[in-house]
Formats: C-alpha cells, structure tokens, sequence
C-alpha cells in the first residue's frame, strides 16, 4: 500500500454522535481529515452543533435494520458508540438485537472496519457474574468481533472529562462531602482514563490493518481506589483533604439513589456505573499502543485529566456532557400541530407582558434560562417539583446547562431539552421529567403593533389517560405563581439590564 493510499481520507460513520464521546468524536475525525456521515434517529438534534455543516445526516436507528443500509453505504469504518443503558427491564435483549443488525449490514456493505467502544471487564470473573450493565457491553463487543467485519474494541473503564458522568459523579462527591459514608467499593482499584486519550484511540483505531480484529484495554497511567480519585480531585480542586468511610451494606441499589441525591446524575444512570465499580478494573495489556503510538506525556494522568476537565468547565467550554443524549425513557414526541390539533386534549397556560426593554436585551435573558441562572420564579416550587421527579427516578433539576449563555437544540436544561430554537424569537423546551403525560414550554420575544418588546410564555401539556388530566388541573392553581411570576420577573430582569446603572434583581416569585 502507498504512502498516499494510506493516508487518504476514509468515510466514517459515527452512531451515537448526539452523546457524550460521538460528539466529540466527530469534530477530531474531521479535523483528521476524514469525511463523516452521522446517523441519528432525530437528525434536528445536530442541526446546532458546530461541525453540522460539515457532516452528513442520515436519519436512522441501529435498530431498525434497514434504516442502516443508507446510512452504510460507501462507509469505510463505522463507529459504534451506542447503548440501550436503562431502556428498560429488556435493554440486554435491544443492545443483542442492535449490535447483531449493525454487524450484519456493515458486513453486507462492504465496510472495511468497525470500532466500538465498550467496557472493561475485570479479569478472572466470569461474564455471567457481571453487572448486567458490563455484561450487555462485553457481549456486544463480542457480537461485533464475530460479525465477519475487522473490528477494534476498545475497553475502557472511569473516563474522565468535562461533563462526563464519571467525572460529574467524582466532582459532587468530592466538592459537597467534606465527611462522607461511602459504599464499600471505594476501595476497589481502577484504571481511568482521559476522554482525551480515548478519542485519540478511536480516531487512530480507523486505520488499524484488516487482519486486525480484537479488544484492547485503554487505560491512563494511574492505578488507584476510587477513594484515592476522590482526593485526588480535591487536591487538584484545592479542597481540603475529605474524610470517607466505606460502609459495606451500601448496596449498587442503594449507592444509586445515594449518587442521584448527591449529585446531578440521576439513579437510572448511576447505578450501573455504581454496578460496575464494584469490581476491580485495571487494564491487562496496553497492545493498542503498537496501532495508535503514544506521544510525550501520553495517555494522560489522572491529574492532567482532572485539571483539563475543570479548566473546561471553569472556561466554559464543555462542548458535549453526560446529558447530551436524551435520558431513556423520557417523552421524546414532537410538539402536536397547533392551534387545532386533532390527537385529543392539550391543555395551555399562556401569558403575555409588553417589556420596556430591547429584544435583543429580553432574548439574552431567554437564552440564559435555567441552570445556575434560575427560572425567574417561585424557586422553592421548582426545587421540590425536581426533588420530586428523582424519588421517582427522573432526571430532577440538577443537570443544568452545558452553557451558561447559549443554548442549542438537543441541549439539557435542567428537567427540560431544548427542542427548538429560533435566536432572538423563539425558545422550546420539551419536558424530560416524569409526567403522565407530553409537557413543553415556549417562550417568545415579539414585537407588538406599536414596534414595542413583547415576551409570550406557553406552558403546553397533553394528558395521557385520566391520571393526565388530574395532574393538570391538580396543579394549574399553582400556574399563576409558577408561570406567572416568571413571565413577570423574565420581563423585569430584560428591563433592569437594560437600565444603566442598576443590577439585575435576584430571582423572585
């Protein structure tokens, strides 16, 4: 093979490229070079993304097999980066079925290589004794390799990165327990790595040689307890040293809903990452450096990566988090056609202020809803709605923004997802709480006849079954102070920012 043929550009499909590692993933393959088609089941989710212009967008599933021969066509390497993680009682059964119709239409296509991503598995136990989180992901992997397809499995256990689920759980923990009861397996060694270092693995793995088809293990230099990660973290934080105590009846269950009132990462995510600390992850080889050569300094030590991540965070660039793909489970149907939708009850909760202010002023305090800055209302009320919406293993309130000022489509906002949004017109947040039945919220900034700002607020809610619409009318007495109260105080803070000398007032009812 030439140097030239060698080097060329090869097509990459990324599945999973609205999650945490896909959305990074894709802008290093572009700058690699590489050409990049993207398959996701909402395509407008990437629309906002940076890098949307210079992908292509197939709309698909991976498990809908048909939907992936489109998607596969004239792909030289296909990454596989998606799971059906708390989908349900049955998501070993829909990660099986997935992995199996991936692997069939990649080999009918033609595809060249696969490389998949997936979890490390401790050494001597096995497979049937694992957490059914590490087991799905192991088997998958497997499936992967006897596809017929070249395939690169990447291992890899704690990454650690701005706005991972590892890294958020790490940071909470750290930060808000000075004196923590933690479960016994604080103890056990792991093996982390830096998101950095895996995205350079997965970008080198696209041109291993065809007769290469295995797992390797991807792991930084550090081997620890995840206790001595959590001081870590507070030393390179500059936080006192913490005090923890391991109790051994906390089981993963437990521990899960320990992490979820903790932390922002709700117990449907936390406990197979709970699950999985439980055993000892430490990487048995590290062969991948024979494909994908380490540079000076490479992979990175955990207080390297501990120090990126907060400087990203601290910076405010997080370009992907935990929260980017959407929470199983979660409503994910459009908004029905307005005004005379025919799918059955919506009910409305609208409000309208004309605004002494700008457009341009009333949008930036739009665009800044949610997260540190507030909802512009009752705060109480919305922290015991989210409170609420974890003992029922929702998402609560607590995952923020990943930006403090701008917001893009397919964006976390706290118990909300950005579903659409217009600059300078029009914010829609679909809700991601639980709820009997479909939620959103709109806001936008108009103009009336007289060319004066004007801000309309909609909350819309479409009941399923009885229990629907005892809910609405169960809480629309509250609407006047929740909603009313942030219609008023979003057109306040518009009209105090743009008063010159004054502060923004602190958020009310």
């Amino acid at each position: 093979m030439t140097d030239d043929h060698a080097n060329a550009p090869l097509s990459c499909l990324v599945t999973g490229a609205t999650g945490y590692i896909g959305g990074r993933l894709v802008p290093e393959l572009l700058a690699a070079g590489h050409r990049v088609r993207c398959l996701a089941r909402t395509p407008e989710k990437l629309r906002d993304q940076p890098w949307a212009g210079e992908v292509e967008t197939v709309r698909g599933d991976v498990t809908d097999a048909a939907s992936l021969d489109p998607a596969m066509d004239g792909i030289d390497v296909a990454y596989y980066l998606v799971h059906a993680l708390s989908s349900g009682a049955d998501f070993e059964d829909t990660d099986r079925r997935a992995a199996a119709a991936f692997a069939e239409r990649a080999r009918a296509a033609g595809v060249a290589r696969i490389v998949y991503l997936g979890g490390l598995t401790p050494e001597g136990v096995a497979e049937h004794e694992l957490s059914p989180h590490l087991r799905s992901r192991a088997e998958v992997g497997r499936i992967l390799l006897d596809s017929g397809v070249p395939t690169t499995a990447l291992r890899a256990a704690v990454i650690i990165g701005s706005g991972s689920a590892s890294f958020e759980m790490l940071r909470y923990l750290t930060e808000r327990l000075p004196v923590m009861v933690t479960p016994s397996w604080v103890s056990t060694r792991i093996q982390p790595i830096a998101v950095r270092d895996v995205l350079r693995y997965l970008v080198g793995s696209a041109r291993m040689p065809a007769e290469v088809n295995r797992t390797f293990d991807i792991g930084g230099p550090d081997v620890l307890t995840y206790r001595d990660m959590m001081q870590r973290y507070a030393q390179v934080a500059q936080l006192p040293h913490r005090l923890i105590l391991p109790v051994p009846m906390l089981t993963p269950g437990l521990s899960s809903h320990w992490i979820g009132l903790i932390t922002p990462v709700p117990a449907s995510i936390a406990r197979p990452l709970a699950e999985s600390l439980r055993y000892e992850v430490v990487c048995r080889e590290h062969d991948i450096a024979h494909y994908v050569p380490d540079g000076a300094g490479q992979p990175f030590s955990l207080n390297t990566a501990l120090r990126l991540a907060l400087q990203r965070i601290r910076e405010a660039r997080v370009t992907t988090r935990w929260s980017s793909a959407a929470v199983p489970g979660v409503p994910s149907d459009p908004l029905p056609t307005d005004p005379d939708w025919a799918g059955g009850s919506l009910y409305e909760d609208v409000r309208e202020r004309a605004v002494d202010a700008s457009p341009e002023a009333l949008w930036r305090v739009v665009e800044s809803i949610g997260g540190e800055n507030g909802w512009y209302s009752f705060p109480l009320a919305w922290a015991v709605r989210g409170w609420l919406d974890r003992l029922v293993g929702g998402v609560g309130l607590r995952r923020g923004r990943r930006d403090s000022d701008r917001l893009r489509v397919g964006d976390s906002l706290d118990f909300w997802r950005v579903e659409e949004i217009e600059p300078g017109r029009l914010l829609r947040l679909r809700a991601e709480m639980r709820l009997p039945g479909l939620a959103w919220l709109e806001m936008y900034v108009e103009r009336d006849g007289r060319g004066r700002s004007r801000y309309r607020q909609r909350a819309l809610f479409h009941p399923r079954g009885l229990l629907g619409h005892a809910y609405w009318w169960s809480v629309s007495p509250f609407h006047a102070v929740v909603f009313g109260g942030m219609a008023r105080n979003i057109a306040r803070a518009a009209e105090t920012r743009t008063s010159p000398g004054r502060a923004v007032p602190a958020v009310s009812s």
